[in-house]
């Protein structure tokens, strides 16, 4: 959770290395070209600031406008991208390969270092409020679906197409299938 400035700013040097080439020559060529990757780090940039800004909203005005600020910038980008994600939901470290379709229930709680492939959703079941808890270093496949109030351990990585509908606490594993289940 962001919470102050130097965390803000943590956070972003951490996602900023996925999207921006270290290359200066590569960055330029990136930017006018406008790689899918230019478009998804500016989302990402305002959702963390968004984050930053909600955090803080009770300490000041200031901070609640730009709150809202950051926020309808954020949503309004996300539209167009096809992206949906509250604040809150990830820990440092997210990385999204491709934009379009990506949902994600404000509820939800996912760990660090978490990639998403594209057509995603990370929701509740429609039965409940409770969402999922996803754990760091997981990987979400093309087409992944996880839904419910389940939780998914650390370092896992999940199949395209996937739909998770129950827990898997064991580190390490690969999943998929529908519904899924343990493949290695």
């Amino acid at each position: 959770m962001i919470e102050n400035k130097k965390d803000l700013k943590e956070t972003l040097r951490i996602e900023r290395a996925k999207y921006v080439p270290a290359k200066v020559y590569d960055r330029i060529v990136s930017f006018l070209c406008y790689n899918k990757e230019v478009p998804i780090w500016k989302y990402q940039k305002l959702l963390r600031k968004t984050e930053y800004h909600y955090n803080n909203k009770r300490r000041s005005l200031w901070h609640s406008l730009n709150y809202l600020f950051y926020r309808r910038r954020k949503n309004r980008l996300g539209s167009k991208l096809g992206i949906e994600i509250w604040e809150n939901s990830f820990a440092e470290g997210l990385q999204i390969h491709h934009s379009g379709n990506i949902v994600v229930n404000g509820m939800a709680r996912i760990g660090k270092n978490c990639q998403l492939h594209g057509s995603n959703c990370i929701g509740n079941d429609g039965k409940s409020l409770d969402a999922p808890v996803i754990g760091d270093n997981v990987e979400i496949g093309v087409g992944a679906k996880i839904i419910g109030g389940i939780r998914i351990a650390d370092n896992i990585i999940i199949g395209g197409g996937a739909v998770v509908v129950s827990s898997f606490l064991e580190s390490g594993i690969t999943i998929g299938g529908i519904p899924a289940h343990k493949l290695k």
